[in-house]
């Protein structure tokens, strides 16, 4: 069976029928979406196997062997990016000064106390990702409640960083206008944000438009990295909710998620599918 890492090292010539034919099956308007195999063809090539399979046959076997075949695509949305403006999100960061292998957890939970104390206007929501051999997850915690989800197994822990941002995101998009700031433990999700171009991840693409709109709407909303396992308390939960995400919960499609809040249609009959909420109480200044 191939490995991701094997599929990695393939030459371009073997990558690129893998490649396309996530494009034919993934989405609908493609002219190859509904493709079937004559049985004629099947049947040339179980009485010949010395003959090179066909093209779909090779991607469908890469595929079933990858466990990739109800992978959901995002698609790569084209966005017009003018080169004399800058486009990207700022964020918070007031622990750049200290060494976290020289600076003791009780500092950096009094220097976290010290910043809700000047944000203390700000309603706090603690984002994280995880993933395993087996699984990727991604978790939210909010001031009353947490919502947990697992995302395709292949997705990488960058991928899910960046959704735990965008769903906090879209969760707060539908109450009212208020001042959020969102936390997250990944200095390379909250980079990636700050500076986009043709070649950033898709769902960066996504944040932006979704911060945007919301602050049309007259929400205002801030970006902040914190360490992580120092012992702020809103960033270890939602460390452990991540982790401990089962498999008992639904997939979440990324490229659904994605299309639902641009669409601003991302509840369907009031719920997400997949989603593991649990009503929480903790103190605010204590997140």
């Amino acid at each position: 069976m191939l490995s991701v890492a094997s599929l990695l090292l393939t030459t371009d010539a073997e990558f690129w029928p893998f490649t396309t034919v996530l494009k034919f099956y993934h989405f609908p308007g493609h002219p190859f979406f509904n493709y079937k195999e004559s049985q004629f063809i099947l049947r040339l090539q179980r009485a010949r196997p010395s003959v090179i399979p066909s093209f779909f046959t090779r991607a469908a076997e890469l595929l079933n062997n990858l466990n990739l075949e109800d992978l959901q695509v995002v698609p790569n949305l084209k966005h017009h990016l003018t080169p004399w403006k800058s486009h990207g999100l700022n964020f918070l960061n007031p622990f750049k000064t200290f060494d976290k292998a020289n600076t003791a957890p009780e500092v950096y939970q009094q220097l976290f106390a010290d910043h809700r104390d000047v944000y203390h206007n700000f309603i706090p929501i603690f984002t994280d990702g995880s993933k395993s051999s087996l699984s990727t997850s991604f978790a939210c915690v909010f001031i009353n409640s947490t919502l947990s989800f697992q995302i395709h197994s292949s997705s990488s822990i960058f991928t899910a960083e960046i959704t735990a941002i965008l769903h906090a995101l879209s969760e707060i998009s539908s109450g009212p206008p208020d001042n959020f700031i969102i936390y997250s433990d990944s200095l390379s999700a909250l980079e990636s944000i700050t500076s986009l171009n043709r070649f950033s991840h898709p769902l960066t693409f996504n944040i932006l438009e979704l911060h945007d709109r919301l602050t049309t709407k007259g929400f205002t909303i801030l970006f902040c990295w914190i360490p992580s396992h120092v012992g702020i308390s809103g960033n270890e939960l939602a460390d452990n909710l991540a982790r401990s995400a089962t498999n008992s919960l639904s997939l979440l499609s990324l490229s659904t998620m994605s299309k639902n809040m641009l669409n601003q249609s991302s509840t369907q009959n009031g719920k997400l599918s997949g989603i593991l909420k649990t009503q929480i109480n903790f103190n605010q200044s204590n997140v």
